[in-house]
């Protein structure tokens, strides 16, 4: 597949290493610019873009930058993707740490995942936001092995979800539906199943476990 990824720290960096290996297209961007991504790419053989471009007839497009800087992503940076483009958000809102208080979030109450959806005006997949980067390179595992990993994903679109939950099992990792993206708090931080090294049992367990009060530590 063509797969655009917008970011490339520790996750973005990751995800340019594995989908490339397995033999994808592809177009990595920052808010640096591309002269900054060419180790990477030489690395990789992924391709530098702009952020404007890094979607261009990309049948995924994963956005894994801080959330504080999802509203400062260009207008239409989804502008060219394919139609039915499933677009994966990797992110995380650390109020006291990174992102400052973002009222949308505490106050109106709406998960990360959908205050992100709606600034890029398109539905999103959560998944990877407490996946250790390290891990997508050292833990992936043939199908059926007993110590295989599962990740969780949550999202509305089905048809996305599908697309999504199958390229992570071609990464080496099981999935469990997590719901939609308005019971995507599951998978926040701070909940059991956020950064769980675990199995499709556990990782459901965990998600059940999960409480939708935001812990002291992620409120701004």
């Amino acid at each position: 597949m063509k797969i655009g990824i917008i970011g490339a720290g520790n996750i973005g960096g990751n995800l340019t290493r594995r989908l490339t290996a397995l033999g994808h297209d592809v177009s990595v961007a920052n808010s640096r610019g591309p002269e900054t991504l060419k180790e990477l790419a030489e690395e990789t053989g992924a391709t530098a873009v702009r952020v404007e471009e890094a979607a261009r007839g990309a049948e995924v497009v994963v956005v894994t930058i801080p959330l504080k800087a999802i509203p400062n992503l260009p207008s239409g940076v989804l502008d060219g993707a394919a139609q039915d483009v499933a677009v994966i958000d990797t992110g995380n809102y650390y109020p006291q740490q990174r992102d400052g208080r973002i009222a949308a979030i505490e106050d109106d109450g709406l998960t990360e995942s959908r205050w992100t959806e709606q600034h890029l005006g398109h539905p999103v997949i959560k998944a990877f936001n407490g996946t250790y980067a390290q891990d997508l390179l050292d833990r992936p595992r043939p199908a059926g092995a007993a110590d295989r990993m599962a990740l969780p994903v949550a999202g509305d679109d089905a048809a996305a979800k599908a697309k999504v939950r199958a390229l992570i099992d071609e990464l080496g990792f099981d999935t469990v539906d997590a719901g939609g993206i308005d019971d995507s708090w599951r998978q926040q931080p701070d909940t059991p199943v956020y950064g769980l090294q675990a199995g499709t049992d556990a990782v459901t367990k965990a998600l059940a476990e999960a409480s939708p009060e935001r812990p002291a530590g992620f409120r701004g």
